[in-house]
C-alpha cells in the first residue's frame, strides 16, 4: 500500500502547505515561475518539509525533464548517466533538464565538481537539496552558479491543514479531538513526513478499534505501543523533554542522562533533543558558564556529522555538562523584562551622541557630538556616560549572580559603577 505521505504528495504548487516566503504572490519562486525563467538553486531546510516536492513542481512549472539523483545512493556512474540522458534530449530538441540532487552535500568535491561545467553550460538547471548548512556542505564554486533558498519547519496551524486533509484523503469513519490534533502537530515538530506518519498509526488502530472518536489518551495509548517514551508511567512526550530540562536545571546528572536516553530509546530525534539542549545553555546556565552554549552547539554538530548512535555520545556529554555547570538565569530573566518594557514603553529617540554621522549633514545635525570613545578613557570605560535613551532611568535588568563566572561579572560591573558615581560626583563638584 502507497504510505500517505506519498498519497499526500502535492501535484500542483497551490496545493503546497507552507513555504509562503518563497511560494505567495511576488515571492522569489513564484516571480521565477511567473517570469518562466528557471534558475538553479539549493533547497536548504530540515526533513520533511517540502525541497523533493519543490523541485518536482518547479520542472513541472518550467516543463522541464525531471532528473532526480540521490547523493545518499548514487555515485560517479549515475551522475555521467544524468549528464548523458541531458545532452541526448538536448541533441534531440527535447524539453530542457531539470537534475535534482537530494542530499547534494553527501557527494564529495570530485562529484559536486562534475555539475560546474553543464551548470555553467545551461546544460541542465540543477536544483540541490540539503538539511545541512549549504555554506560548509555545498563547494563555493557550485554555491556561487545557484541562489540558495531556505525553506523552514512547518507551523503547527500548517501541520494541521495537513491533518485535515489526510483525514480527508483516507475518508476516516472517525472524528479527531482537538486535543488529538495538537498533540500530533507538536510531535511532529515541523516535519510533515513525521506527522503522517504519526497519523497513519493512529488511522490503523482506530480502524481495527472501529471508534467514531479519537480522543487523547487512546491516542497516547495508541502511539505508546511504538514509541516508548510514552510508555512507563503513562509520561508523554512532553513530559519527558520536561522531566530532562528539569534534571539538568536541578544539577542532577544522573536523571539528566536518564531521560535523555529514555527520549533516544523511544524514538525520539536526536536533534529535536539537541535543540532543546542549546535552549537550556541559554536559559539556565547563561553566563555563569558562557562554555556551556559552545559545548552544546559542537555536540550537536557532531551527531550532525556522526549520525546515530555515535553521535549520540557527544549530545550525552552536553548534557552531563549542563547537568553539573554553575546556573544562572539572570540574562534570561533581564531579557524577558526587557521584552515587557519595550512592548509598554514609548519609542523614545536616540541620544545624539550615540547616533551615526557617516555625512557632513548629520555632522552638523549634532549626530556623533560629544562622544566619549571608551578606549581613550581610564581603563577603557567612559565613567559617567550615558548609553540610554535622554530621561531614562538606569533599569537595572541585568542582575548577575554569585555562581560561575558571573560572580566575576557582578565584581566588575559594580566596579564600574563606583566609577560612574566618582565621575558624576566630580563633575557635579566642578559646576559648585
Amino acid at each position: 500500500m502507497t504510505p500517505l505521505a506519498e498519497q499526500l504528495r502535492p501535484k500542483t504548487l497551490a496545493e503546497v502547505v507552507g513555504q509562503a516566503h518563497l511560494l505567495a504572490p511576488g515571492r522569489p519562486l513564484a516571480t521565477a515561475i511567473a517570469a518562466g525563467r528557471p534558475h538553479s538553486m539549493i533547497l536548504w531546510g530540515p526533513p520533511g518539509v517540502g525541497k523533493t516536492t519543490l523541485s518536482r513542481l518547479l520542472a513541472q512549472a518550467f516543463a522541464y525533464e525531471l532528473i532526480a539523483l540521490s547523493a545518499v545512493l548514487s555515485g560517479v556512474k549515475d551522475i555521467r548517466d544524468a549528464i548523458v540522458q541531458a545532452q541526448n534530449r538536448q541533441a534531440a530538441g527535447q524539453s530542457p533538464v531539470c537534475l535534482f540532487v537530494d542530499e547534494v552535500h553527501r557527494f564529495n568535491k570530485a562529484q559536486q565538481d562534475a555539475f560546474l561545467p553543464y551548470v555553467e553550460s545551461g546544460l541542465f538547471t540543477f536544483i540541490g537539496a540539503t538539511t545541512e548548512n549549504p555554506s560548509f556542505g555545498v563547494n563555493k564554486a557550485l554555491l556561487s552558479r545557484a541562489q540558495v533558498y531556505v525553506l523552514t519547519a512547518l507551523s503547527e496551524s500548517e501541520l494541521e491543514v495537513l491533518l485535515r486533509r489526510a483525514l480527508s484523503t483516507v475518508n476516516a469513519s472517525y472524528s479527531l479531538e482537538q486535543e488529538v490534533v495538537q498533540l500530533l502537530c507538536h510531535m511532529a515538530d515541523g516535519d510533515a513526513r513525521r506527522l503522517l506518519n504519526l497519523f497513519e498509526q493512529c488511522h490503523g488502530a482506530a480502524l481495527k478499534l472501529q471508534l467514531t472518536v479519537l480522543d487523547l489518551p487512546r491516542c497516547k495509548d495508541m502511539l505508546a505501543r511504538s514509541l516508548r517514551r510514552f510508555d512507563a508511567g503513562g509520561d508523554d512526550f512532553y513530559d519527558s523533554i520536561s522531566a530532562l530540562h528539569k534534571s539538568v536545571r536541578g544539577s542532577h546528572p544522573d536523571a539528566a542522562l536518564y531521560w535523555f536516553a529514555r527520549m533516544l530509546d523511544g524514538g525520539a530525534d536526536p536533534l529535536y533533543l539537541g535543540r532543546r539542549i542549546i535552549r537550556m545553555a541559554s536559559e539556565d546556565i547563561g553566563l555563569a558558564d558562557p562554555r556551556a552554549l559552545e559545548i552544546c552547539l559542537n555536540a550537536v554538530n557532531a551527531y550532525e556529522r556522526l549520525g546515530s548512535p555515535e553521535g549520540e555520545l557527544a549530545l550525552a556529554n552536553a548534557v552531563v555538562y549542563l547537568a553539573v555547570a554553575a546556573k544562572s538565569n539572570a540574562v534570561y530573566t533581564a531579557y524577558k523584562e526587557v521584552k515587557q518594557f519595550i512592548r509598554e514603553d514609548k519609542s523614545r529617540p536616540i541620544p545624539l551622541h550615540l547616533r551615526n554621522a557617516p555625512t557632513k549633514l548629520m555632522s552638523e545635525l549634532g549626530h556623533g557630538h560629544a562622544y566619549r570613545y571608551a578606549h581613550d578613557e581610564p581603563h577603557a570605560y567612559a565613567a559617567g556616560e550615558t548609553y540610554l535613551p535622554v530621561g531614562m532611568a538606569e533599569p537595572n535588568w541585568y542582575r548577575p549572580t554569585e555562581r560561575g563566572l558571573e560572580s566575576r561579572i557582578a565584581e566588575k560591573l559594580a566596579q564600574l559603577r563606583q566609577w560612574d558615581a566618582e565621575a558624576k560626583q566630580e563633575k557635579k563638584n566642578i559646576a559648585v
